[in-house]
């Protein structure tokens, strides 16, 4: 799973990095990614490792925004 190769050298607790797991892997059913290797996965995961570090913890939270901030649509 690319978040958690991304998380290896990074400095999270387990907590922290379930909420990011959580998070990555709802983006993805969102966007209906299966395939782990789309390029795709990367650039969703450094967005959430991102926006974690600057203290969002609620996987909700960091889906919705990670998804804002790269210009997905939401859907209603």
């Amino acid at each position: 799973m690319t978040i958690h190769r991304l998380l290896r050298e990074a400095a999270f607790s387990p907590e922290e990095i379930e909420q990011m797991t959580a998070a990555y892997e709802a983006a993805l059913k969102l966007l209906r990614l299966a395939d782990r290797a789309d390029p795709i996965t990367e650039i969703i995961a450094r967005k959430i490792i991102e926006i974690a570090s600057s203290g969002v913890r609620d996987a909700p939270h960091i889906c919705a925004r990670a998804l804002k901030e790269l210009g997905v649509p939401l859907p209603e």
